[in-house]
């Protein structure tokens, strides 16, 4: 038989276990969403269709972007990687639409000739869709 003592600890015990719990999952923090300060998604969405992206790829908001080859784009703000091997920031979303050969050659994503300043448009409209 338990005494009153041991009760009231194995009660505090039984109430501080939650907030353990909650805070030991809540000690890892995500990694910040990703982010593109400059760029027009605009004028990003217009450039998806002009180049074709939508043959390859779903794209949310872009139309006859439906295609299947490559991963559809959805929610592409909330994810932490491009290609499966970047972190997903603008830096790297710009070099991967610029040239995703030179960073994974021999990827089935082809190099379109994007520019830069049409990269970083393109990458801001995709920070859209989270």
């Amino acid at each position: 038989m338990m005494l009153p003592r041991q009760l009231w600890a194995l009660g505090a015990a039984l109430m501080i276990l939650p907030m353990v719990a909650v805070t030991a999952c809540a000690s890892t923090a995500p990694p910040p969403p990703p982010e593109s300060r400059n760029g027009r998604p605009d004028r990003g969405a217009k450039l998806i269709a002009q180049y074709g992206c939508g043959s390859c790829h779903t794209i949310p908001g872009i139309n006859r972007a439906d295609g299947l080859v490559g991963p559809p784009l959805t929610r592409f703000g909330a994810r932490s990687y491009i290609a499966g091997q970047l972190p997903n920031n603008a830096d790297n979303l710009r070099r991967w639409i610029a040239d995703p050969q030179a960073v994974e050659p021999g990827t089935a994503m082809p190099n379109l000739g994007i520019s830069a300043i049409d990269a970083q448009d393109i990458a801001a409209y995709l920070y859209t869709l989270d």
